[in-house]
């Protein structure tokens, strides 16, 4: 069982099932955490303004150089 460390709300996550990187939302107080190391388990809060790298690739595959 993993705890939300804000809220110490359930988490609903398998520790086993994480992979560093990963991005986890909690459902209670809407934060999202990302995972630090998975043994043990670590999880960091993510700050705001933080993009999933998929939404960064996007971004710049929209960037086309022209400015008019």
């Amino acid at each position: 069982m993993v705890l939300c460390p804000e809220c110490e709300n359930d988490l609903d996550v398998e520790e086993e099932e994480v992979d560093e990187g990963e991005v986890i939302s909690c459902p209670e107080c809407g934060t999202d955490f990302e995972v630090v190391t998975t043994n043990p388990l670590e999880l960091k809060a993510v700050e705001e303004g933080y993009e999933d790298e998929e939404e960064e690739e996007v971004d710049e595959e929209n960037e086309d150089g022209d400015y008019s």
